[in-house]
């Protein structure tokens, strides 16, 4: 679901944006030839301004996952395919993180860390 960025998180309001058009993505809620809102319909939706949109957009485009139709709107190009065995892998981290009371933001830590020394 697309809402509002957290302008307290710490995370730049665009790439907030781009993962959540990513996770729609992924949920499969966007789909492959899926137009997305317009940009002011998602500057409303995220309550930015209109120049973050666009670079959250341009970001997207560049990485393949959008394309544009001039004077039409902004398309969904590929979904993003994720086996459902790692899924599972990543649900029962999940658990075992919880179960050890560690916060999502340490958790995000400790697997940002792993993923730059892998």
């Amino acid at each position: 679901m697309l809402r509002k960025v957290d302008k307290h998180s710490g995370v730049p309001a665009y790439l907030q944006i781009v993962n959540m058009i990513k996770s729609e993505i992924l949920l499969g809620n966007l789909q492959k030839g899926s137009q997305l809102p317009s940009i002011r319909d998602l500057q409303v939706i995220f309550d930015v301004n209109i120049n973050t949109v666009i670079k959250a957009l341009e970001k997207l485009k560049n990485e393949g996952y959008i394309e544009s139709e001039q004077g039409i709107g902004y398309f969904i190009k590929k979904d993003i395919d994720v086996e459902e065995g790692i899924i599972k892998i990543i649900r029962e981290c999940v658990t075992k993180l919880k179960n050890s009371r560690i916060d999502y933001y340490t958790s995000m830590l400790i697997f940002e860390e792993v993923w730059k020394n892998e």
